[in-house]
C-alpha cells in the first residue's frame, strides 16, 4: 500500500522510520507546509516532500501527523478525495462526535478513517476495553507518566505570544495529573497573559496546572512517556480481580507505530470511520492471517 504522511514534526519523522521498516507498505512521501526547507533534508532519504498531497502520484492512505485541532479538516478533505486516513486525535471528549462527522463522508467516498490511533486514546483504549470485558462490574485508573505530553506541548506552543513550550504530565494516582508546563516566550511577550491563556485552554483547565517561564525550553525537552492503568472488579459474581498495564515509552516513535499498524488495517475494514476499539486487532499487523493465529492463539 502507498502510505504518505501529512506533517513533518515529532510524530511524522518516526512515522517514516516505521513506514520503511514496513514490508508491506511504500512510503509515498510527505506533505509539508515547509516542503522547500525539507527538501534537502528528506531528500538524502530519497524521500519525495511536497506542499499539496495532490502533487504525489496515487496514494491509498494519509497519515495524520498533524495537531490534533487541524485533524478534522485535514480528514474530511482527504476522505472527499476517497483517500483513507489514519490520525492520533487526542481530546478525548471529542472522539465520538469526530467519528459521527468522518463517517458518513468515508461512506460516500468508499474510504476509510481509522480515527485517535495512539496510545492513549487508542492501543490503552484497547485494554481498558479488554479490562472491562474481563471484569464487567469495577473502575479503572489509567495514569499518565511522568513524561511529555505532546498534545499539551502543542496545545501550548499555540498560544500568542509563545516561542517553544513543553507540557509535562505528572501523575497523582486514581486518574488524576498535575501539568508541569515550561514556556520559552517571544521577544516582548506578556508572560501573564500567555499563562492566563494556557490555564484557560481546554487542553488544561481540567487539572491542576502550573506554568513557568525558561530560558530555553530545548534544553528541558524529553519524549518520553509512560502509562500505569489498572482496574479492580469483578468476575461474574467473584469479587477482588485486580489487572495491571504499564509502559515506558518513547512518544512520538510509539504513536506512529500504532498509526502505521492502524494503515494497514484501514486496507481491510469496510468503508466508514473507525476508533481503535473497533478494528480486529489482527488487522493491525503484517504477515499471513493463518500464521498468526498459529503464532498468537
Amino acid at each position: 500500500m502507498r502510505v504518505v504522511i501529512v506533517g513533518y514534526g515529532n510524530i511524522g519523522k518516526a512515522a517514516i522510520d516505521a513506514v520503511l521498516a514496513s514490508n508491506d507498505m511504500q512510503l509515498a512521501g510527505v506533505v509539508s507546509r515547509r516542503a522547500e526547507s525539507l527538501k534537502e533534508e528528506l531528500g538524502k532519504r530519497n524521500i519525495q516532500v511536497v506542499s499539496e498531497l495532490d502533487d504525489l502520484d496515487k496514494v491509498d492512505v494519509a497519515l495524520l501527523a498533524l495537531p490534533t485541532r487541524q485533524v478534522p479538516q485535514a480528514a474530511q478533505q482527504l476522505l472527499q478525495k476517497g483517500i483513507s486516513t489514519v490520525d492520533s486525535y487526542d481530546i478525548h471528549g471529542g472522539i465520538a462526535d469526530l467519528r459521527k462527522q468522518l463517517d458518513p463522508i468515508a461512506k460516500q467516498s468508499g474510504a476509510v478513517s481509522i480515527i485517535s490511533a495512539g496510545w492513549d486514546p487508542g492501543t490503552d483504549s484497547v485494554v481498558r476495553c479488554l479490562m472491562q470485558a474481563m471484569a464487567p462490574k469495577g473502575i479503572t485508573y489509567t495514569n499518565f507518566g511522568p513524561g511529555r505530553s505532546m498534545g499539551h506541548s502543542v496545545a501550548a506552543k499555540a498560544v500568542k505570544g509563545v516561542k517553544d513550550a513543553l507540557s509535562i504530565t505528572i501523575p497523582l494516582g486514581t486518574s488524576i495529573h498535575r501539568r508541569m508546563v515550561y514556556v520559552e516566550t517571544e521577544e516582548g511577550a506578556d508572560f501573564e497573559q500567555i499563562k492566563q491563556d494556557i490555564l484557560a485552554d481546554d487542553y488544561f483547565k481540567h487539572d491542576e496546572t502550573h506554568v513557568y517561564k525558561v530560558d530555553s525550553v530545548a534544553d528541558l525537552n524529553d519524549v518520553g512517556h509512560a502509562v500505569l492503568m489498572e482496574r479492580k472488579g469483578v468476575s461474574g459474581n467473584t469479587h477482588n480481580q485486580l489487572f495491571k498495564f504499564q509502559m515506558h515509552i518513547n512518544n512520538p516513535a510509539l504513536t506512529a507505530q500504532i498509526m502505521v499498524a492502524s494503515a494497514r488495517a484501514a486496507m481491510k475494514m469496510p468503508s466508514g470511520a473507525y476508533t481503535l476499539i473497533q478494528v480486529p486487532p489482527i488487522y493491525l499487523l503484517e504477515g499471513d492471517q493463518e500464521q498468526l493465529i498459529k503464532q498468537l492463539v
